[in-house]
C-alpha cells in the first residue's frame, strides 16, 4: 500500500512538472518578437537562428513550405528584423491575381498602355521601394513578369507597362513557394536564371507533423489569443 502512494505521489509531481514546464515553454515562445511564430521545437529554434543571420543581409531570400506552415510570418521577422524595418513590406499573393492583371500590379502602368488604362498607376514594386517585396506563391507567376522580375533582381529597375523608360527600384525580395521550383524550371514552366537568383538563401518550413514538441505550446497559445479576445478566462488545458 505505501508503495502505490509513493508511486502515486511520484506520478503526480511528475505530471505537475510537466504541465509547469509546458506552460514555460509556452511563454518564451510566445515571448519571441517574431511576428507570432510560436514554438521551441530544434526546427523552430533553427529557423530563428537563420532569420536572425540572414535580416540584416540585403539579400533575396526564398521560403519554402507547404501551405499554413508560416511563410509569410518568416517573410515579415526577416523584413522587421533588417536594416529596412522602417519601410514598408508589401505581400502580394502571386496565385490570387489574374494572369491578366499581375504585370500591371507588380510593375504598374502608363496611360493609354492597354484597354481600360486611363491613368498612370505605380506598381506594388514602387510601393516597396526602400522596403521589401514578399511575393507568396512565386510558383505561380507568369513566364511574361518572371522576365520583369529577373530584371528588377539584376538591374534593380522596374518599367511600367507602356514606358519608356525604367525607374530605380530599391527593393528587397523575399519570395515563397510550396511547390518544386526546379522541376517547374526544368519543365519550362519557371525561368531557370530566375530561379537561380531567388535560390541564394532558403528557409525551410517545418510542418506541424515534425513539431510533436509544440502542439502543447500553440494549443495553450490560441487558448490565451481566445480568451483575450472573447474577454473571457478560460480553464487551462489539462
Amino acid at each position: 500500500m505505501a508503495t502505490q502512494k509513493l508511486y502515486a505521489g511520484a506520478k503526480l509531481r511528475e505530471q505537475r512538472l510537466r504541465r509547469q514546464n509546458s506552460a514555460l515553454r509556452a511563454e518564451q515562445a510566445m515571448a519571441q518578437p517574431d511576428s507570432g511564430m510560436i514554438g521551441s521545437c530544434k526546427a523552430i529554434v533553427e529557423m530563428h537562428r537563420r532569420i536572425s543571420r540572414v535580416a540584416p543581409l540585403n539579400t533575396t531570400v526564398l521560403i519554402l513550405g507547404e501551405s499554413g506552415t508560416g511563410k509569410e510570418l518568416v517573410a515579415r521577422a526577416l523584413h522587421e528584423q533588417s536594416p529596412r524595418r522602417e519601410a514598408p513590406l508589401i505581400s502580394v499573393n502571386c496565385a490570387a491575381i489574374p494572369e491578366s492583371l499581375i504585370e500591371s500590379e507588380l510593375f504598374g502602368h502608363e496611360k493609354g498602355a492597354f484597354t481600360g488604362a486611363q491613368g498612370l498607376r505605380k506598381g506594388l514594386v514602387e510601393a516597396a521601394d526602400g522596403g521589401s517585396l514578399f511575393l507568396d506563391e512565386i510558383g505561380e507567376l507568369p513566364l511574361e513578369a518572371q522576365a520583369r522580375l529577373l530584371r528588377l533582381l539584376q538591374e534593380k529597375e522596374v518599367r511600367r507597362l507602356g514606358a519608356t523608360q525604367s525607374r530605380k527600384a530599391d527593393v528587397r525580395l523575399i519570395a515563397a513557394t510550396h511547390r518544386n521550383l526546379k522541376q517547374l524550371a526544368s519543365d519550362g514552366l519557371f525561368r531557370e536564371d530566375l530561379f537561380f537568383r531567388l535560390n541564394v538563401v532558403r528557409v525551410l518550413m517545418p510542418t506541424l507533423r515534425e513539431r510533436e514538441e509544440d502542439i502543447v505550446i500553440l494549443a495553450q497559445a490560441f487558448l490565451r489569443e481566445f480568451s483575450s479576445e472573447n474577454n473571457k478566462k478560460l480553464k487551462p488545458l489539462s
